[in-house]
């Protein structure tokens, strides 16, 4: 099991003043890490940050994760300010209980331009901080990855994205010993879950989150399990034993092509040529 300590170690949070991502802020920083905290209002970061410590371990920056710009210029800022960055938790996210027939075309394209692109932007702007620093990036999932509610299309189709995001992207820098992972909790009290508890929609398809797959579980519970999962760098994280099945049948051929199908010497190989063809 790896002890990747997290004292003295910047991380950045996406999403820093959501649910997740303040209580994540603040075991980490229980830590010892220093914390970039990012999210899209940036006065509420800021003020975050003030109650963290002094601006030398934590400090708020404004985000917009669907817009590539904004996510590079506050990383490069992190970096500079802390000198170094060495995990990155793209954690920002969006939902809605909507069938297909009534969606707006707007709003699917805002669930996966935050969820989906938003990671990806994110790995993009963090990823030659983290390459120097051989770090750990981790994505937040979710079962909705496995687990296809309907009238939730663009939410589970943006987590199954992100979970595939991150088994794509481990290949890709395993040989800069960069960790990739993926978060998958069910659903659990944040003041997002609040508007789920209260719509007769989403209560109807999981039975008010009492019991089985849907049941609500602790924050604190999926807190300790994705920091465990960053200390060991894990490639996938499910915090309930219940829900593990679910989430690891459909990845268990997964290593084994990672193994036979893409050998270590081929990525960094094709990594290379593809930096040095012409944009299609």
């Amino acid at each position: 099991m790896i002890d990747y300590n997290l004292a003295g170690r910047t991380v950045v949070i996406t999403g820093s003043t959501g649910g997740l991502g303040s209580a994540l802020a603040t075991t980490l920083r229980s830590r010892g890490a220093n914390l970039a905290l990012l999210d899209l209002d940036g006065d509420a970061a800021a003020l975050q940050a003030r109650t963290l410590g002094p601006a030398a371990v934590a400090r708020g920056w404004a985000v917009d994760v669907t817009d590539l710009d904004s996510i590079q210029s506050a990383i490069g800022s992190a970096a500079r300010h802390f000198g170094r960055i060495d995990v990155v938790i793209a954690n920002a996210g969006i939902a809605a209980v909507q069938p297909l027939e009534s969606m707006d075309p707007a709003l699917w394209e805002r669930i996966i331009d935050v969820n989906l692109s938003g990671v990806w932007r994110t790995f993009k702007a963090s990823l030659p901080h983290v390459v120097e620093r051989r770090g750990y990036l981790l994505a937040i999932s979710s079962m909705a990855a496995f687990v296809h509610s309907p009238l939730n299309g663009p939410y589970v189709a943006s987590k199954a994205g992100v979970w595939a995001l991150c088994d794509a992207t481990r290949l890709e820098l395993r040989h800069h010993g960069v960790g990739v992972g993926s978060l998958h909790p069910t659903f659990f009290q944040t003041p997002m879950m609040d508007a789920v508890q209260t719509d007769p929609v989403a209560t109807t398809l999981w039975g008010g989150n009492r019991a089985g797959l849907f049941k609500m579980i602790p924050l604190d519970t999926v807190v300790a399990a994705a920091v465990t999962g960053i200390e060991n760098r894990s490639d996938m994280i499910v915090p309930t034993r219940s829900n593990a099945l679910a989430a690891r049948i459909p990845g268990l051929i997964r290593p084994i092509t990672d193994r036979i199908g893409f050998r270590h010497n081929v990525i960094p190989r094709a990594v290379e040529l593809a930096s040095h063809a012409s944009p299609s």
